[in-house]
């Protein structure tokens, strides 16, 4: 027997009938369910509740919920991904699939050799959009907590207002090309912090500031890898385990 399909509803949950907000109505209708259909909702804050649809026009549907299931899908490592946004549709592959394995926050930066740089309204309109992307990774790989997506920030910033590496226990890794030894993961469960440069890496001056702020150089193997792909490789490397 297949599993009800998951939707990603952002609103409290409770048991008793409740309307969906549009963007979850066009899931539901994308999916083709009917009236009488089981399915499973998630609001992104833990646990699931599951449901059946009990009626549906062209602009609305409605669920009757019925039993709530606390469980969750997590990684033993809480990875905190920083990355130089590549450019176009790569970041989005990245805030899909980091969510896919695990990550528990994401962090897009702007570097000195960033090909993308939104900025103001374009830079809200894309962190709202990778907010559609994380929720519907979730709802693919069974995760109930959305990762948080931080604004778009300037690397010097965010090195900045870190914690300082005294102060914060946390292992920081950047990833890097040159003689670095490789990636490594204890054992014993733990968050870590990884940065991740764009396409053609971090600049000398942007390593060098990431150093002073307590990341290790950390490498993935002698090959020259994509930055998203070098991104999604660390990840899967640290929550796969």
């Amino acid at each position: 027997m297949n599993a009800a399909p998951r939707f990603y509803c952002p609103q409290p949950l409770a048991a008793g009938p409740l309307v969906l907000p549009a963007q979850t109505t066009r899931h539901v209708q994308v999916r083709r369910l009917q009236p009488g259909d089981p399915l499973t909702l998630f609001n992104g804050t833990g646990g699931t509740w599951h449901g059946q649809l009990t009626h549906m026009t062209r602009t609305q549907a409605t669920v009757a919920l019925t039993t709530p299931v606390v469980s969750e899908c997590a990684s033993r490592y809480r990875v905190h991904l920083a990355i130089g946004m590549p450019a176009n549709e790569r970041m989005d592959w990245v805030m899909e699939k980091a969510t896919e394995l695990g990550a528990a926050s994401l962090t897009p930066l702007l570097t000195a050799r960033s090909v993308s740089k939104p900025s103001g309204e374009r830079a809200e309109r894309r962190q709202l959009h990778w907010h559609g992307v994380v929720a519907a990774a979730c709802a693919q790989s069974g995760r109930n907590h959305l990762p948080i997506v931080y604004p778009i920030v300037d690397l010097t910033t965010w090195l900045h207002h870190l914690p300082a590496p005294q102060d914060d226990p946390m292992p920081r890794f950047v990833l890097h090309t040159g003689q670095a030894r490789g990636l490594p993961v204890d054992h014993a469960p733990q968050p870590l912090l990884l940065l991740c440069g764009p396409e053609g890496g971090l600049t000398t001056d942007e390593l060098q500031g990431a150093q002073a702020q307590g990341f290790q150089p950390a490498s993935l193997g002698p090959l020259t890898l994509r930055s998203d792909t070098a991104a999604i490789a660390a990840v899967a490397r640290c929550t796969l385990v």
